[in-house]
């Protein structure tokens, strides 16, 4: 091996167990943390609406600081402030996991190959989150922009969106993606650090909570089509 060659190596090795790449490690996992468990409670605040309208506005006042008002009602800002440090965290995770990404086509077809000649079962997650992560580069940013600009929640405003602005078409493509990302995310960041070393019970628990917070997903979406089916428009917000 030449000098050039011995050079351009551990330039190459260097940056891969360079620090700044052990620090990157860490931002992600602890971001993606943050987001799973934020879409775990998330997607349960929106599943209330399952149990009526009035069970979803008391959440919603009750998440929006209604305990702290003299009126009980919550104050949308809340809603706005929380979405802005949400799409903070979204956009350092992004950054941060950016470097793993396929730059060119080439890369994504050599990868897609690859992938169909191995049977290994975390390499094809791997794959999947790397999927998934690559939409919701485009579909994430979309619905918590619209949170920041439209904080309104409500059983009536909340249909209102999902029906009358077609926002539904949006949540049916994001909903799977960031659910089987968010998962796969955490099952793996579980096994980097060493939280557990029963991948396939593991595995099986990221599997049921994929199902199961896609249906619940689904159900609330439903729900809210069939509400804003029914309203008329100007919106009226609901009161119990």
């Amino acid at each position: 091996m030449n000098s050039k060659s011995m050079q351009s190596h551990h330039i190459h090795y260097a940056s891969l167990g360079s620090p700044w790449s052990a620090k990157a490690d860490k931002i992600q996992s602890a971001t993606g943390i943050m987001l799973g468990c934020f879409l775990l409670a998330h997607l349960h605040f929106e599943s209330s609406i399952l149990l009526g309208k009035e069970a979803f506005y008391h959440v919603v006042q009750f998440l929006e600081g209604g305990l702290f008002t003299s009126s009980g009602h919550g104050m949308p800002i809340v809603t706005k402030v929380f979405s802005i440090f949400i799409m903070l965290v979204v956009i350092v995770h992004a950054a941060v996991a950016l470097r793993r990404f396929p730059a060119q086509l080439g890369q994504w077809r050599a990868l897609r190959r690859h992938m169909q000649g191995i049977k290994h079962k975390d390499s094809h997650a791997w794959f999947w989150q790397l999927v998934t992560g690559f939409i919701l580069f485009f579909l994430a940013p979309v619905h918590i922009f619209t949170m920041i600009t439209n904080p309104e929640i409500g059983p009536h405003l909340s249909a209102e969106r999902v029906y009358h602005a077609n926002a539904w078409l949006l949540y049916a493509l994001l909903l799977p993606a960031v659910v089987i990302h968010a998962m796969i995310g955490l099952y793996r960041v579980a096994l980097k650090w060493g939280l557990t070393a029963n991948r396939r019970g593991l595995r099986k628990v990221a599997k049921i909570l994929i199902i199961y917070l896609i249906s619940i997903g689904v159900l609330s979406l439903v729900s809210y089509l069939i509400i804003g089916r029914e309203l008329t428009l100007p919106i009226t917000p609901f009161v119990p």
